[in-house]
Parts: C-alpha cells; sequence; structure tokens
C-alpha cells in the first residue's frame, strides 16, 4: 500500500520534528512537508505523535521451563506486542543439552514462522559448549543471529571459565554475549536457610535474591569480559550496585551495555507482600527504591541503553503452586503489550523525552543488535514499522482488554498517559483502536549483522 501520514510530530531519538511520512509498500520511501501523491492514501495524524515502531530485545515465548509453558507462544505473544506498539520481538532459541547452536535456531525459527504477527529475531540461549559447539557460532552468525546469552544462575549456567571461553569466540565471530547476572550459589543457600525455618512466602523468593546477589555477578562478568576484551550486554538489570558498575565499565570506555525493564522502573520489592504477590516473582527480583532510583538515573545519564520486558507469561494456576512455597513459583511477568505504552507514558508525564524513549526502546536495540538498516527509525529506506500515538489518549490497563494468553497481567489498574491509537508493521495496519488487524505469519525473520564494538 501507499501512503502519507501527514501533520504528525515524527520522533527521533535525537529530534521531534512536524512533517509528513510517505510509505510504498513495505518502506518508508520520504519525509517532508506537505507531501502529496495521489495514489496514496492519508492518514491525519494531527496533534499526534509518530514513532519508530519498538523492538523487544527480551522475550520467552513458548519456553519449556519450571513445568510449564510460557502462556504466549508465537502468535498470542507476537499479536499482543503489536497492539502495544512493537513490531520486531528478539526472542530467546534456547539450546537443548549437546544440541548444536545451528540446530536449535532452526527448530525455534521453524516454530515461529507459521505464528509470528510480528518480524522476529533471536538470541541463542547458551547451556552447553562441550566438545566443538562453539564453532558454531560462526554459521549462526552467518545465519543473522549474531547474540547468545549465557546465564550465571540456574542448572544450565556456564561457570566463570566456559563465560570467558564463549566471550573469547563472540569476540572472534563478531558477536555480543548477553549475561543474566545473578549468584547461583548464594541463591541455593539463601533459598535452603529460608525454607528450613518456614519463611516461605514470595517476600522471600527476594531475600533470597537481594541486591548484592546480581551486583556480585555483574560485576565479575564485567570482569571477565574485559579480560577477554570482547563486549557484554547485562540484561534485565535491577540493581543499583549493578548500575554502578556498569557506569564505571563505560566511564573507562569498556563496551558494556545494560538493559533493564518496565517492572523494575515501575514497581519496588514491597510487591511480594501483597495478597497477590507470587505474580510478581521472577528473576531477577523486584528491588528496592534505592535501586529504582538508580534504574531511572542511569537511563537519563545514558549508562542503560535499552528498556526491554523479559516477557514469560505464567498463567494463574500455575503461580498457585507457590502459594505456600516460593521456591514452586514459576517465574515471570507478561509485559509485550504494556512496555512502549508504559515508557511513552513516562515520557508524556515529563520523567524522561520522547526522544529517549524511542532511543530505548528502538533505535538503540536496532543499533546494538545489529538490524538499524532495516529497524529502528523513521528513515527512507527503513521498513515502514510506525507507531501514531495520541499523547490525550489516557488508559487504564486491564487484563481484559490485553491481547495475549495470559489471564492476568502485573500492570493491571496502572493508569498510562497517551496510548498508542495505530501501528503499522511494514506498512500493514496491524491495529487500530484497540483493535487487532494483523495476521498469523505476517512476520518475517530478521538477518542481524555482526558487530564491532
Amino acid at each position: 500500500m501507499n501512503m502519507i501520514i501527514k501533520n504528525g510530530k515524527l520522533v527521533f531519538a535525537d529530534e521531534i520534528i512536524a512533517a509528513d511520512i510517505e510509505v510504498r509498500g513495505e518502506t518508508i520511501i520520504n519525509i517532508g512537508l506537505d507531501l502529496e501523491n495521489e495514489s496514496a492514501s492519508v492518514t491525519d495524524a494531527s496533534g499526534k505523535f509518530v514513532l519508530p515502531g519498538a523492538i523487544d530485545v527480551h522475550t520467552h515465548l513458548a519456553m519449556p521451563y519450571s513445568g510449564t509453558i510460557s502462556a504466549d507462544d508465537y502468535f498470542t505473544g507476537t499479536r499482543a506486542a503489536l497492539c502495544g506498539g512493537t513490531t520486531t520481538v528478539f526472542d530467546f532459541a534456547g539450546q537443548d543439552s549437546g544440541e548444536s547452536f545451528a540446530d536449535c535456531l532452526k527448530r525455534r525459527k521453524a516454530m515461529a514462522e507459521k505464528d509470528a504477527c510480528t518480524d522476529y529475531a533471536f538470541h541463542l540461549g547458551v547451556s552447553d559448549i562441550t566438545g566443538n559447539i562453539l564453532d558454531g557460532m560462526d554459521e549462526c552468525a552467518e545465519l543473522g543471529v549474531t547474540s547468545f546469552k549465557a546465564y550465571m544462575t540456574y542448572d544450565f549456567s556456564l561457570n566463570d571459565g566456559e563465560l570467558m571461553r564463549l566471550l573469547i569466540k563472540s569476540k572472534e565471530c563478531g558477536c555480543l554475549v548477553a549475561v543474566h547476572a545473578e549468584n547461583k550459589s548464594i541463591i541455593a543457600e539463601r533459598t535452603k536457610e529460608y525454607i528450613c525455618c518456614g519463611k516461605t512466602d514470595p517476600w522471600y523468593h527476594y531475600m533470597s535474591r537481594p541486591e548484592f546477589v546480581e551486583e556480585e555477578a555483574a560485576s565479575r562478568a564485567i570482569k571477565i569480559a574485559e579480560a577477554a576484551g570482547a563486549p557484554l550486554y547485562i540484561v534485565h538489570l535491577s540493581s543499583k550496585g549493578t548500575m554502578d558498575s556498569v557506569q564505571t565499565a563505560r566511564s573507562k570506555g569498556s563496551p558494556i551495555f545494560a538493559e533493564t525493564c518496565p517492572h523494575y522502573l515501575n514497581f519496588t520489592n514491597e510487591v511480594y507482600n501483597r495478597s497477590d504477590g507470587r505474580n510478581f516473582v521472577c528473576s531477577p527480583s523486584i528491588k528496592g527504591q534505592e535501586s529504582q532510583n538508580a534504574l531511572w538515573e542511569g537511563i537519563k545519564r545514558g549508562d542503560i541503553q535499552t528498556v526491554a520486558t523479559d516477557h514469560c507469561p505464567v498463567q494463574s494456576f500455575e503461580k498457585e503452586w507457590g502459594k505456600r512455597d516460593f521456591t514452586k513459583i514459576p517465574n515471570g511477568c507478561a509485559g509485550i503489550e504494556t512496555m512502549y505504552p508504559y515508557m511513552l507514558s513516562q515520557a508524556n508525564r515529563g520523567v524522561i523525552s520522547f526522544s529517549r524513549a524511542a532511543e530505548l526502546c528502538s533505535s538503540a536495540p536496532a543499533e546494538i543488535f545489529g538490524c538499524s538498516s532495516a529497524k529502528g527509525s523513521l528513515a527512507p529506506g527503513r521498513d515502514a514499522d510506525i507507531v501514531i500515538y495520541d499523547p490525550y489518549k489516557d488508559v487504564t490497563v486491564k487484563n481484559e482488554n490485553m491481547h495475549g494468553a495470559n489471564d492476568h497481567t502485573i500492570w493491571e489498574g496502572t493508569r498510562l498517559k497517551g496510548y498508542p491509537t495505530e501501528v503499522y508493521s511494514r506498512g500493514s495496519l496491524v491495529f487500530k483502536d484497540g483493535v487487532f488487524l494483523g495476521e498469523k505469519g505476517h512476520g518475517k525473520f530478521i538477518k542481524c549483522s555482526r558487530v564491532n564494538f
């Protein structure tokens, strides 16, 4: 389709301008004043912001774990994403024991390509680097997956030596390692202690993995990355001490990148004392007010580069498994539909600028993960992933109005100032005024380029 969006305020990472934007087929072809094309339909965006579609670089769709599978599959999860203005998702392809990286990627790609409504890319979740498995990193990069996630906790975690090997190999291949930083041994010890004492409610999920548990592991991961001469991306940063370590490393010129999530920016650990506290159980845990303040300062300072969701929805009855034992609560919260509306609401309230929100949720993820040639910006030649945002349309979040498969949301009752009214994915109108208009299978795989930080 040919289309001109007129009279809107176009949001870029460094400025906001009043201009029209012209789309031909799937691509933005022109930006300027008073654009005209007799063959193009016209959308009037007067009084509204026009932004690049968000890129959620941290999702867990159809992921088996903790005796269940995350509630959203590639259809429902990407449908929800589009309805919140997210037009590209990066999902984790989790490696099975002994599985090659390429086989893992092919397995997950086959699941996504028939169901995804959004465009999609992958990080490869690493759990086994025995034998010659690491040799497959270069093959993965050729296939368009250039980011790999290592865990420092859980049963499938890598030890420090393995993490070092992964980082060295990633540097050789032009790939980026992301790390889930928590101290596995300390979590295990504190968890055992609380269970033995009968301290089993959700508050002790936080107490088993408080601030220093992430801070120690993140500091260690940064030092290992610096020793390897490799870049490092820290996922779902939640603690002040971790923020301090990232700031120190970046001030020295180390290529350390950090991501945080909306739930760490909006809630504090007090949620674990609520009657529905188990719904907020996620890892890393939600931290105290001091950490939340530090995250916002890191965003404003530029030491946090991206905001993503760690979207891992769990149904209420599954959360109930841990009603009397926090260790049995499947970890994870839904957030794929509320990320962009929340961050834009914070911009609308003056907490950050609209440009900064677009940078955190779109342009910076595209640059870091090697897809900026097509995604992350309202620029000629880029995919026409476009969000029209009405700053005067206030919305109170209700799960009944969400478009994912989860039966609850931790964002229930949250008032958002402004909301997306139209969303376009590669030029196709996929959401308008609360209604999903997209199609299963519309999404395409996005090949990411190698990085050179």
